[in-house]
């Protein structure tokens, strides 16, 4: 057997030892307190970065380029996979969890100005993306590295992600939507790891959003407002 799946089996059973009593008030149902969508990428410790060892506590989504967006025969909706704990568990908070120096939105913006080619499911879910980024292209500022360009749009797909669900008729009245950005760069001032808001509801300028949460006031940040 391959051994990282040993180790992981090992490292599993830590585990299980670990949260034997932690499942007894989540044995029949769950209504977790957030959502959160990240993007599916070994260093977005998706969990980890809130301290979460709580089953139950939050619903955790992944998916390439933390996208809420699923298309359909209709047409573009709200993907089931983050619905569905807004819709039937009560949660009332979703995050979306964008990070520096994105995958997806690298590969989305190397499609859209040298049109590179991915397997057919890497280009679908590229493709849902696409719409959404292209906006950005034309407003980012000049003389930007790749790298900064990148980190740029990361903001801006979060945003545009943001916006999806506070306009989309399916998410529930009362959902509080939320993005923030996972930087293990140093993009932005903090210490690696740091979770930084930077859209509350739609709101993304960052003093009116420092005056209205000063209780996190000094993790409210952003690299770019356009």
């Amino acid at each position: 057997m391959n051994r990282t799946l040993v180790e992981l089996l090992h490292r599993n059973a830590e585990h299980a030892s670990a949260f034997q009593s932690r499942f007894d008030d989540v044995q029949d149902g769950q209504r977790p307190e957030a959502v959160t969508v990240c993007c599916s990428d070994s260093r977005v410790l998706q969990d980890h970065m809130w301290g979460n060892d709580e089953p139950g506590h939050v619903f955790t989504c992944s998916n390439i380029g933390n996208r809420v967006v699923q298309r359909t025969e209709a047409g573009e909706a709200v993907s089931g996979d983050v619905l569905y704990p807004l819709e039937h568990t009560g949660t009332d908070l979703a995050v979306v969890v964008g990070h520096t120096g994105c995958g997806a939105v690298t590969a989305t913006y190397d499609a859209l100005t040298d049109g590179l080619e991915e397997p057919p499911g890497i280009e679908h879910c590229v493709g849902l993306l696409k719409p959404h980024l292209e906006g950005g292209l034309e407003l980012l500022p000049e003389g930007l590295s790749r790298e900064e360009a990148v980190n740029h749009l990361v903001e801006y797909n979060v945003d545009r992600q943001v916006e999806f669900l506070l306009e989309s008729g399916d998410v529930p009245d009362g959902v509080e939507v939320v993005g923030v950005v996972y930087d293990f760069q140093d993009v932005y001032d903090g210490s690696r790891g740091e979770v930084h808001v930077i859209n509350v509801g739609g709101e993304r300028d960052v003093e009116t959003l420092r005056d209205a949460h000063p209780a996190v006031e000094d993790r409210i940040d952003r690299v770019w407002e356009y």
